[in-house]
């Protein structure tokens, strides 16, 4: 028989009022507190090595920052995310190298189950975010469950992201829809 946490991982439907779930989620609040009081870069980098997946070189995360778990998190090398950023985290959301997050930035994994009795009993799942290399997220934009960010794209502030944004492309809006796509390659 399967935990709730690893049908969580899995991104089945499971009980985030488990008890194991609960004691994470204490545990991830405990560890916010701290980091969110940390006063230097290097306490920052120490506490986020402690509680994400990954964490790659030259990561800047300005508190306050906001996550359900943080162990689902993996952030590649030089990557940037502003003030009040959240990451609902239950499932991996997966953030690629030079990738800039502007402030307030929302990224949702967590999602619930559109059947009002499922949703009513507790039941929730998630479903993976992975956003790519060189991105540039503006400012109060929302990442929903289950979105693919490509390469080099450009998502604008205050973006509703509710499809998956091609390599090079700018979105914007809500629902953010593709304005442009930009030529080339990764950004030396």
């Amino acid at each position: 028989m399967r935990t709730e946490k690893q049908k969580m991982l899995a991104g089945e439907l499971y009980r985030v009022a488990d008890p194991e779930l609960q004691a994470e989620l204490a545990a991830t609040r405990a560890w916010l507190t701290r980091y969110n009081r940390a006063e230097s870069p290097e306490e920052r980098r120490r506490l986020l090595l402690e509680r994400f997946g990954e964490v790659g070189a030259r990561v800047e995360v300005r508190p306050p920052f906001f996550c359900d778990y943080g162990f689902n998190i993996r952030l590649g090398a030089d990557v940037f995310l502003n003030y009040n950023c959240v990451i609902l985290d239950v499932v991996d959301v997966i953030i690629g190298d030079a990738t800039q997050i502007g402030p307030a930035v929302q990224i949702y994994a967590a999602d619930h189950p559109r059947d009002p009795r499922q949703r009513k009993s507790g039941l929730e799942f998630g479903r993976r975010i992975e956003i790519g290399r060189d991105v540039w997220i503006g400012g109060g934009a929302i990442i929903l469950p289950g979105i693919t960010v490509g390469d080099c794209a450009v998502i604008g502030a205050g973006s509703v992201v509710t499809r998956d944004v091609p390599q090079g492309a700018t979105v914007a809006g809500n629902p953010a829809r593709q304005r442009s796509t930009r030529t080339g390659g990764h950004s030396e």
